[in-house]
């Protein structure tokens, strides 16, 4: 019986615990964490996200400051407003909404924002701290997927980790962080020989290539854990994950759904990265 790891849930969770510190540092503090968005462009995915990002914020005591730039905006522009929020002290987080566009180089403007506000976890200064087991932001789709296997209480140590994608953003985040909790790690790639043979070697097998239903069963050995990054749309505009979830459902032994899985998970630790930042830069003990 497969059983189901359900992101939203802990997610709603997890936000609660960082609603209760927030009000709790304000009382004792008289200060507030504040969450930097900037969006230039009107990508509509990039709306949704940033608006699902502003009502957390709200929910959790976060005071969020938006900025809505247009296409048209120059990198200079960009560069200079990010300047001006590294110096805000009202501003403990600093998220620029991907993709940016084309005329825009996005490691720079990622760069540019100061480490102790890259609520990202793009920064290579934090990519630098994580890989070598220090602290830092850590990614936050990565972060949700070790936190959604901490909470089901799957043990990592010692077991073999095959992750799909070797992406900045998730696939090369989460091994450092399966390889801190002592995970053996194996990243695949659409080059890797015998796929197939490699996830089925895995106790946990960790997807996120951006190909709808490509992992089905024959992927999987029986009674792993899957954890299922992807978000897409099929034909009929239904929102995938990069699992097949028919045919894996009853041969995993977790699974984590798409919607519902990771996504949720990815805002909430945005929440905690921010709350993190705000704690480092404000002094404030953990």
């Amino acid at each position: 019986m497969t059983r189901l790891i359900r992101g939203k849930e802990m997610a709603l969770s997890i936000r609660e615990e960082i609603k209760a510190e927030v009000a709790k540092i304000c009382l004792e503090k008289n200060k507030v964490p504040g969450l930097a968005v900037i969006q230039v462009g009107e990508n509509p995915a990039s709306c949704v996200y940033v608006n699902n990002k502003k009502k957390a914020c709200e929910e959790v005591g976060i005071k969020s400051f938006g900025y809505e730039l247009p296409a048209q905006t120059s990198e200079q522009e960009l560069l200079d407003l990010v300047d001006t929020l590294n110096e805000d002290p009202n501003v403990h987080g600093i998220l620029c909404q991907l993709p940016l566009p084309k005329h825009m180089d996005e490691f720079k403007v990622l760069c540019r924002v100061k480490p102790e506000k890259d609520v990202d976890g793009f920064h290579p200064v934090n990519v630098g701290l994580l890989s070598i087991g220090k602290d830092g932001l850590v990614s936050c789709t990565p972060a949700g997927v070790l936190e959604m296997l901490i909470r089901s209480d799957i043990d990592i140590s010692g077991k073999e980790c095959v992750i799909i994608g070797r992406s900045n953003i998730v696939g090369k985040p989460v091994a450092q962080l399966m390889i801190a909790k002592n995970a053996t790690v194996t990243i695949a790639h659409s080059k890797t020989k015998d796929l197939k043979e490699v996830c089925k070697r895995a106790d946990i097998l960790i997807v996120a290539i951006g190909r709808p239903k490509f992992v089905t069963a024959e992927y999987v050995k029986p009674g792993a854990v899957v954890i299922d990054v992807g978000i897409n749309r099929d034909a009929d505009c239904k929102l995938v994950g990069d699992v097949d979830f028919d045919s894996v459902f009853g041969v995993a032994g977790a699974l984590s759904p798409v919607p519902n899985g990771v996504g949720p998970m990815t805002i909430a630790m945005l929440m905690k990265n921010t709350l993190h930042a705000f704690k480092l830069i404000e002094g404030i003990a953990e």
